[in-house]
């Protein structure tokens, strides 16, 4: 095994990624401070630091296998390779294998911390977690992979963010799963129909192979609106503050995802080719917006 810089090994995690679970740790944090859940000490502001850094740490764990498992089915080869390292032999499988042995180990010694720190009700939300994180491929190859991330990051870092925090299961923090989980899941959704060929080859099957392309253009706009109408909707009916609404500034680049997978009568699949990059983009900025929102919220 020839030896490869920290760089290599970040860039393996595909680090892009990060902000579809960093992002709904940080806006559901910004909700219980919005409804005065989260009181001015060290302890509450040591676990929000911890459980970002616990569920990317297992995000990263998650990617790193994912890409070892679809190497080892032949999903990823020389004429279709997102993550060529495992390709091009410039890592071994077996370095990809241990170092998401290693990633998961950390994450969930994170998760333990927290515990301690916390209540035992997250041992239920965060073993749950790890679960689905690790039968993600399997869920993926008989197209349930889409519904299997809404779970873990639209409703379990949610969740389990807000049992973190407030010591018990706030239910009413779900609302955010919605908004979150349906952008979060465009983003697996973009990638699995620009790969439906390869896929198919492959002899896989996912949620995105299953509808064809021309639908899953169209359920790609439809998860650009969806957010939007939630959080409208969500402050019409009080579940959230009216300053939620600055999340709507989001619309602009969602938009221009839009715009693109509109295109796919005239480029086919090549219109969803990069948008995978694109929502992971749109989460970072509508959540960065949400969070702001809900924050400046708890200080009026």
């Amino acid at each position: 095994m020839k030896k490869h810089s920290l760089k290599e090994w970040f860039a393996v995690t595909r680090y892009w990624s990060f902000p579809v679970s960093a992002m709904p740790v940080v806006a559901t944090f910004a909700y219980l401070c919005s409804i005065g859940l989260v009181p001015l000490e060290v302890k509450p502001i040591a676990v929000f630091l911890l459980s970002v850094l616990g569920v990317v740490i297992l995000h990263a764990a998650g990617n790193v296998l994912s890409d070892w498992s679809d190497h080892r089915s032949g999903v990823d080869n020389e004429e279709s390779c997102p993550v060529p390292f495992l390709v091009f032999k410039q890592f071994e499988p077996k370095e990809y294998l241990w170092f998401s042995a290693l990633l998961f180990a950390v994450g969930c010694c994170i998760g333990v911390a927290i515990v301690l720190l916390t209540t035992p009700k997250l041992l239920i939300v965060g073993g749950i977690g790890v679960v689905l994180t690790l039968a993600y491929s399997l869920l993926k190859y008989h197209a349930l992979g889409d519904l299997d991330i809404f779970i873990i990051f639209g409703v379990l870092t949610v969740l389990g963010t807000a049992v973190a925090i407030t010591g018990d299961f706030y239910w009413d923090a779900l609302v955010l799963s919605l908004p979150i989980g349906i952008i979060t899941v465009s983003v697996l959704h973009a990638n699995n129909t620009s790969d439906i060929e390869s896929d198919r080859a492959a002899g896989i099957k996912t949620f995105a192979m299953v509808i064809g392309g021309k639908a899953s253009s169209i359920l790609y706009r439809v998860y650009m609106a969806v957010p939007f109408l939630c959080i409208i909707g969500a402050v019409a009916v009080g579940r959230l503050h009216p300053l939620a609404l600055l999340s709507l500034i989001a619309a602009i680049p969602a938009w221009k995802n839009f715009k693109k997978a509109s295109t796919f009568k005239t480029e086919g699949i090549k219109a969803m080719e990069g948008l995978d990059l694109g929502s992971a983009q749109l989460q970072l900025v509508f959540s960065s917006l949400l969070s702001v929102g809900l924050l400046v919220a708890a200080f009026l």
